[in-house]
């Protein structure tokens, strides 16, 4: 949704309350793509408090689909984030560059209520998600869910850089695994 930021900083004092839901059908991060998922809501509360800033506050809820970082399976995960974010209406774009305050979600006099969010979003983004504590992956060999089943496939690698080691224990030893006298 966008809101129209014009008439609010034009007088000074105004304040306006927004209730709204994200358009946004999902969300690219670190060349990743997330879906949200289940309802969600986002209530703003934009306030002019002086010489053409506004002062935006509020909450947003969600969900988003996250694939397990072991397994890959989709994982609903809840979001309850709080926004605080000072615009200067009276800003250009080449000014807010020079500031180093690049606000994607205001274009012009329009605020972006789905990209507010999803830049805060990119803020509180979890570092690693689990389907539960306990979850076991996927085989590195056979690629099944070892969740589901155990492929009982043999997951031993030898260590390269012990090779040297192991084949001086093995000439050491003939074929009948007697010691060499």
């Amino acid at each position: 949704m966008q809101i129209d930021l014009s008439e609010l900083s034009s007088v000074r004092g105004m304040k306006k309350t927004v209730s709204t839901t994200i358009e946004k059908e999902e969300i690219r991060f670190n060349g990743s793509v997330y879906a949200f998922y289940g309802p969600s809501s986002v209530s703003l509360e934009l306030e002019h408090s002086k010489d053409g800033i506004v002062m935006v506050t509020g909450t947003a809820s969600f969900q988003l689909s996250i694939p397990c970082d072991r397994c890959l399976e989709p994982v609903h995960v809840p979001f309850s984030l709080k926004l605080e974010q000072t615009i200067n209406t009276s800003a250009s774009e080449e000014e807010r560059i020079q500031a180093l305050d690049a606000q994607p979600f205001i274009q012009g006099h329009l605020l972006d209520t789905d990209l507010l969010v999803c830049d805060e979003l990119v803020v509180n983004m979890p570092v690693k998600v689990l389907c539960r504590p306990d979850c076991k992956g996927i085989c590195p060999k056979c690629g099944c869910s070892r969740n589901i089943r155990d492929c009982g496939c043999d997951l031993f690698e030898p260590d390269p850089r012990m090779s040297a080691i192991r084949d001086l224990f093995q000439s050491s030893f003939d074929s009948s695994g007697k010691g060499k006298k």
